[in-house]
C-alpha cells in the first residue's frame, strides 16, 4: 500500500529483504532503492563570512524560483544536485558564517532530498514518534517518565507484572520489550477490550503473546469478594444442531409438493396441472438449495462464535487464576482514570516488598492517591517526582541547551508494597512511637519549647 510520511509517499515492495538502517532513495513512481554510498570528495576551501549581521532576508536572494526548481525535478534531477544549483544560484550564501551555511545545506537536503532510513522499533523511538505527534493517545507520557517507570517498577525477565494502561499498548509493548517475552504480564483494560495500537508497532514475535493476559476492570471487585465465577465454558460446538433443522426444512417442503401432487385433477385439465406441477417443484428445489447455502453460512458463523466465545472464557479464567494468587511481582498504572480508586484494588494483587509505579498527567489526583496510601498503610518509600528534561545541542564549537523545551513529562508516585496489618493504622503507628519515647527526650522537647 502507500505510504504517505512528511509529505513524502512511497511503496515498501522493495524494502522486503533488507536489513534495518538500511537507507533508501525514493524514485518517481514512489519506489525505494537502497543509495549507494558516495565517498565525499574533499571539496574546496568554503568562503564564509565572519557574522551574519549584514544579511537581510528579504526573499530576494534565491534566484532560482519555484517554478524553476519544479521543472528540474520534473526533468529527474536528484535532490542532491537540485540542493548543488540552490547554493550556487543564492546570492548571500558566501557572506554567511561556516555554520549558518552547514544548518542552510541541512535544511535543503531534508526538504529536496527524498532519503529514507528504515529502523528497527523500539521503546524509545515508538514513545518519541508518539510525544512528538500524538501526545493526547499517550496521556502526554514524556520518553523520560516512561523509562523512569520501567526502572521504579523493576521490569525484567521471569517477572509477574500487572499493567492498568489507557496510552494506546504503549506502556504495555515498553513492559514487553524489558521482559524479553519471559514471564507474564496482565493487562487490565477498561471497556469491552484492550487497546494495543501502540503494541502492534513494535513487531513482537508471537511467543511474546503466549505469557500476555488479559482481565477487565469491571470484574476486579467481584474476584476480590469471590463472587467472581466464569459461566460454564461451552463444549465443541455441535454439528447435528443445524443438520437437523436443514433436514426439517427439507421434509416440510417435500410434504408440501407431495401434497399438492396427491389432489387428482380433472381429467380434461391434467396436461396443463401437470406442467404447473412440474414448475412449482422446481421453484421449491431452487428455494430449498438457497435456504440450505444459507444455513450453512449461518452454520458456520455460529461456529467460530461459539469458538471465540470459549477462547475468551479461557482466556479470562487462566487471567483471574493468576490475580487469585496475589503474588504479582510489580504493579504499573497509566490511565486516564483517577489513580487511587484503581491503585487501592489492584494492590490487592501485590505480593508484599514488591514495587509500584502511578503516572498521572497531573500533580492533584497522585497527592490525594499519595495521603490515602498513607492513611490505609502496607506501603512504604512512597515518593512523588517530576522529571525535569532539557534537550541539548551537540555539535563541534556549538553545543548549547536547545531555546524550546518541554513544559512537564507528568508526575509519578512510586512505593514499595508491605504486609498490611488492618489492625494498626499509620495514625495509631505514630501514636505507639510517641508513646514509646524515653520520657528524658520529651522533657528536652519541651523545655526547648519553653
Amino acid at each position: 500500500r502507500k505510504i504517505i510520511f512528511e509529505k513524502q509517499w512511497f511503496y515498501l515492495d522493495n524494502a522486503i529483504g533488507h536489513i534495518y538502517g538500511t537507507t533508501f532513495e525514493v524514485t518517481n513512481g514512489g519506489n525505494l532503492q537502497p543509495k549507494q554510498e558516495v565517498e565525499e570528495t574533499p571539496t574546496e576551501t568554503k568562503e564564509a563570512g565572519t557574522d551574519n549581521r549584514n544579511i537581510v532576508d528579504d526573499g530576494k536572494s534565491q534566484k532560482l524560483t519555484h517554478d524553476d526548481i519544479k521543472a528540474l525535478k520534473d526533468k529527474g534531477i536528484k535532490g542532491q544536485e537540485i540542493v548543488q544549483q540552490l547554493i550556487e544560484n543564492s546570492t548571500t550564501f558566501r557572506d554567511k558564517t561556516e555554520f549558518a551555511q552547514d544548518k542552510y545545506i541541512k535544511k535543503k537536503k531534508k526538504k529536496y532530498e527524498a532519503v529514507i532510513t528504515i529502523v528497527k522499533p523500539s521503546t524509545r523511538i515508538l514513545s518519541t514518534m508518539y510525544y512528538a505527534r500524538e501526545p493526547g493517545k499517550i496521556n502526554h507520557l514524556r520518553y523520560d517518565t516512561l523509562a523512569q517507570m520501567l526502572t521504579l517498577g523493576n521490569i525484567h525477565a521471569g517477572s509477574k507484572v500487572i499493567v492498568m494502561e489507557t496510552c494506546a499498548g504503549l506502556v504495555l509493548g515498553a513492559v514487553m520489550e524489558r521482559m524479553g517475552g519471559y514471564g507474564s504480564i496482565i493487562q487490565m483494560y477498561p471497556g469491552a477490550g484492550p487497546v494495543r495500537a501502540a503494541t502492534s508497532c513494535f513487531g513482537f514475535p508471537k511467543p511474546f503473546f503466549e505469557n500476555l493476559h488479559e482481565f477487565p476492570l469491571s470484574k476486579v471487585h467481584s474476584l476480590l469478594s469471590g463472587t467472581f465465577s466464569t459461566e460454564t465454558l461451552p463444549s465443541e460446538p455441535e454439528e447435528n444442531t443445524p443438520v437437523e433443522e436443514e433436514s426439517n426444512g427439507l421434509t416440510d417442503g417435500k410434504q408440501i409438493s407431495l401434497q399438492e401432487t396427491e389432489e387428482e385433477p380433472a381429467p380434461e385439465a391434467a396436461m396443463e396441472i401437470h406442467q404447473t406441477e412440474e414448475q412449482e417443484t422446481l421453484d421449491i428445489n431452487d428455494d430449498v438449495e438457497f435456504k440450505e447455502n444459507k444455513e450453512k453460512e449461518s452454520k458456520e458463523n455460529v461456529r467460530e462464535k461459539q469458538i471465540k466465545q470459549w477462547e475468551r472464557r479461557r482466556k479470562l479464567a487462566e487471567a483471574a487464576a493468576l490475580l487469585r494468587e496475589k503474588n504479582a511481582d510489580g504493579l504499573i498504572v497509566a490511565s486516564k482514570f483517577h489513580p487511587t480508586p484503581l491503585l487501592l484494588s489492584l494492590l490487592e494483587f501485590v505480593a508484599p516488598s514488591r514495587p509500584f509505579v502511578v503516572y498521572c498527567q497531573y500533580k492533584e489526583p497522585l497527592l490525594e492517591c499519595y495521603t490515602k496510601l498513607r492513611e490505609r498503610g502496607g506501603v512504604i518509600n512512597l515518593k512523588l517526582s517530576e522529571t525535569w528534561l532539557r534537550n541539548y545541542q551537540v555539535l563541534p564549537d556549538r553545543s548549547h541547551p536547545k531555546l524550546l523545551m518541554s513544559g512537564g513529562g507528568g508526575y509519578l508516585l512510586s512505593g514499595i508494597t508491605v504486609v498490611l496489618d488492618k489492625g494498626k493504622s499509620d495514625s495509631t503507628l505514630l501514636e505507639t512511637l510517641r508513646m514509646e519515647e524515653p520520657s528524658p527526650k520529651r522533657c528536652k522537647v519541651q523545655d526547648l519549647h519553653c
